[in-house]
């Protein structure tokens, strides 16, 4: 399964979200669907999960890392996780749907055991590693 996930930055803090149906919270993004690359994949899961007042230049969203991992979900799946970095400000205003319970712009002061494994093992580490997050 080919999985996506976009992280947006405001004042060296990284934007996560919480869904309703997981206990944890996840990168903006979601799975790649038949007939979709990536990049676009990237684009419509932003769209769906950060509501229609959110706004960002859809050409400023760039492929940063991919990686290899097992589905959090189930522990089974395999999963090819691309990560797309946005190269600029947030705008507009946030907002919570049917599948997303609330947002947090996380910063290592908050720990890792409210965020999924793909956040803890992968991305927090390289956010870190190239001085993104606090």
């Amino acid at each position: 399964m080919k999985v996506v996930g976009t992280m947006f930055f405001k004042d060296n803090k990284l934007l996560i979200d919480k869904p309703r149906k997981r206990p944890t919270y996840q990168m903006i993004g979601g799975r790649v669907e038949e007939g979709e690359t990536p990049q676009e994949a990237a684009i419509r899961e932003c769209h769906e999960e950060l509501g229609k007042d959110a706004i960002f230049d859809e050409n400023k969203i760039e492929l940063v890392m991919e990686f290899d991992e097992i589905a959090t979900s189930d522990g089974k799946t395999p999963i090819h996780f691309y990560v797309f970095k946005y190269d600029g400000e947030l705008e507009g205003v946030l907002t919570t749907s049917e599948e997303i319970e609330k947002f947090e712009w996380y910063d290592s002061a908050l720990g890792t055991e409210m965020l999924s494994n793909t956040l803890k093992n992968e991305v927090i580490p390289y956010c870190l590693q190239k001085k993104l997050i606090k």
